[in-house]
């Protein structure tokens, strides 16, 4: 990674970790440490406070967590462009599945989730006199922690904080982990108040968010358990999908209004829980070349996704232009987004800063970036050598062969669902839970238990602006969750759900295609060394 890139990156993620410092969550970042003696937390509320501000650094980080999700599927890859994203193979091994047990994201991400977890006990523990609402928050959080070990590592480590602090923490797999975290989601929904869609406390747990929450657990549980979906499972997904938009939520039109800050906006009847991610720039800028805009210093070339990915959507597999209004020019749908020729005139739309009479940064596209990139006056921008900047769709090097490195700084489609145009870039919102995904869940469940979900999906694709489907398999309803949920940390969930995590991509290594062991990851070789209850997981 160049310099520059380090240094932005570290900007923000200093200012995640400050805000996360300025309150007191009396634990070191390990996965099972408590203080010996714990008599329970004397400010249960402060701690909540830093459970969510940790949770979204965690979320908004385009390394970690987002890094596991996305970059080890077809949907996201970094390739090594010179020098720059190089970094001795760490984001390359992610997408070619050739990780061990060594990678510090794996490890890091198992440190982060599990000291939420227990964070999250340590407010739950009745010496810490928790009030109701406290219980509620600190149920969500850990099972949404909890849940992301299970899913990630296949066993999760839980210290019960009544114990002394030199006894083991036992392990839960299977369905005792499955059941701990259900569990925990019915103590959520009990504690946690009924936030309407458009509220303001949308970045707090609601019953909403927990109800979410459990219909993700429901619609994944065969996977930790083995076997085939439980239709009685799938009912309660449908139910629990249907008791979310009794409080409001629903899918709404304009796809990229989605994923602006709510006070620009007005809010949004599909935002569930978002959080407030200082590192939301990432999302922007690690794509984005070095000249493509002069917010934030420009971009950090980094991230891109595969054609394949991008061939998912309708319209022109070459283009993806639109004009100054944002009309598709090349036959493509909403959700594609598309590149514009020029800036859009300073209206002074919310969240917008004025350049010369042009909206700053608005010469960036949303969703899909192929081609000739533009600056704000219509000029052709040039990348650093003074060459056409024109993103394209295959990754070779100067022989002109398909290559994961050695490529120039114009090869990858990039992805733009936040926008540098609101807020710089840096406006501290970003979505986590959506009803588009519930409302695709929901349909996932009535196909799983035999019914029919064409019906859904095209509801869903009529309001984006694609063509309905004839009718709706595993296939078709894989790909519209791809399409509408690029970037929001799903991919990697879903495709191992459809079957599809060790298929054939672009640079995925022969010898792990076809290779189940990668459905998790390793557990850390410290972690195996401090716990003998944890296994290593089979394949490492």
């Amino acid at each position: 990674m160049k310099r520059i890139q380090i240094k932005i990156y570290l900007l923000t993620l200093a200012s995640v970790v400050g805000l996360t410092a300025c309150t007191n969550l009396e634990i070191e970042e390990t996965d099972s440490i408590i203080s010996e003696g714990f008599q329970g937390l004397a400010d249960p509320s402060s701690a909540i406070d830093g459970l969510y501000s940790s949770v979204g650094g965690q979320y908004g980080d385009q390394a970690n967590f987002f890094a596991l999700q996305e970059v080890t599927t077809d949907a996201a890859l970094v390739p090594t462009r010179g020098t720059d994203w190089g970094d001795n193979g760490l984001w390359r091994v992610l997408h070619n599945h050739a990780w061990n047990s060594e990678h510090a994201f794996i490890g890091t991400v198992w440190n982060q989730f599990n000291a939420n977890q227990l964070q999250a006990s340590q407010v739950l523990d009745s010496r810490s006199n928790p009030s109701a609402q406290n219980i509620g928050d600190a149920s969500f959080l850990r099972a949404w922690s909890m849940w992301v070990i299970l899913d990630n590592y296949g066993q999760v480590p839980f210290r019960d904080t009544s114990l002394p602090s030199s006894t083991l923490p036992e392990v839960l797999t299977g369905q005792a982990a499955v059941d701990f975290i259900l569990a925990d989601l019915d103590q959520a929904i009990a504690n946690l108040p009924s936030t309407a869609a458009l509220s303001s406390d949308l970045g707090r747990g609601s019953k909403a968010a927990a109800r979410y929450l459990k219909a993700k657990v429901l619609l994944n549980k065969h996977i930790y358990l083995g076997g085939s979906p439980d239709s009685g499972d799938m009912n309660e997904v449908i139910s629990l999908v249907d008791q979310i938009a009794g409080d409001g939520f629903a899918l709404q039109s304009g796809y990229f209004d989605l994923f602006r800050s709510p006070e620009d906006t007005g809010g949004s009847t599909e935002t569930i829980w978002s959080l407030s991610a200082l590192a939301t720039g990432n999302r922007i800028f690690n794509g984005l070349h070095y000249n493509s805009t002069g917010i934030g210093g420009g971009g950090w070339n980094g991230f891109s996704t595969l054609a394949e990915y991008y061939d998912l959507y309708e319209g022109d597999p070459n283009s993806n232009e639109v004009d100054i209004n944002g009309n598709p020019l090349d036959g493509q749908e909403e959700r594609r987004g598309g590149v514009p020729l020029e800036g859009q005139p300073f209206t002074g739309e919310p969240g917008t800063t004025d350049n010369g009479g042009l909206v700053d940064g608005s010469n960036v596209g949303f969703g899909y970036l192929i081609g000739q990139q533009y600056a704000l006056d219509g000029t052709p921008l040039t990348d650093r050598a003074g060459a056409p900047l024109t993103f394209k769709r295959d990754f070779v090097d100067g022989t002109g062969a398909s290559s994961f490195i050695n490529n120039d700084e114009t090869t990858g489609i990039r992805v733009m669902k936040y926008n540098p145009r609101y807020g710089g870039g840096f406006e501290g919102h970003e979505v986590i839970f959506r009803y588009a995904d519930a409302h695709l869940m929901k349909a996932e469940a009535m196909l799983r238990s035999g019914g029919d979900a064409t019906s859904m999906v095209n509801e869903l694709r009529v309001l984006r602006g694609a063509t309905p489907l004839g009718t709706v398999g595993e296939q078709q309803l894989l790909d519209e969750r791809g399409r509408e949920l690029y970037q929001e940390v799903w991919r990697r969930n879903d495709l191992i759900r459809f079957g599809q995590f060790t298929r054939d991509w672009l640079f995925k290594e022969s010898s792990e295609i076809g290779n189940t062991s990668r459905h998790v990851f390793p557990i850390p070789p410290t972690q195996l060394l401090a716990n003998p209850n944890l296994v290593q997981n089979p394949g490492y």
